[in-house]
């Protein structure tokens, strides 16, 4: 009998390249951005180191948070992932508007898909 492992979830297929980044590079860390009717948190809430990425995020997805994560560069250096934005808001909060000025998107994606 061969173990087959199962499918992922599709919050697990989401967060896969925020999972296989920390295992790439392991010093990275994420800084997390809160959003509500208000507006968004110019400053972060927190940092996470590289293994908490996935796993707080997931928590967040499954109680029903959107989420947008990026994995940021500073544009003088757009080859070198710096650390990964996530950016998390409830109900009909409004979306995040893009990086500060000085720094590009590596890679990104947005929860719920859509």
């Amino acid at each position: 009998m061969t173990y087959r492992k199962p499918d992922p979830t599709p919050i697990e297929a989401f967060l896969a390249p925020l999972a296989a980044l920390a295992l790439k590079q392991s010093d990275i860390e994420a800084l997390v951005f809160w959003g509500g009717d208000g507006g968004w948190d110019t400053a972060p809430s927190e940092a996470l180191e590289s293994e908490e990425i996935a796993f707080y995020a997931e928590g967040l997805l499954q109680d029903g948070f959107h989420m947008v994560w990026t994995v940021v560069a500073l544009a003088e250096t757009p080859a070198l992932a710096d650390h990964v934005r996530l950016q998390f808001w409830q109900d009909d909060a409004p979306p995040p508007e893009g990086l500060p000025e000085g720094w590009v998107a590596v890679a990104a994606g947005r929860w719920p898909p859509g």
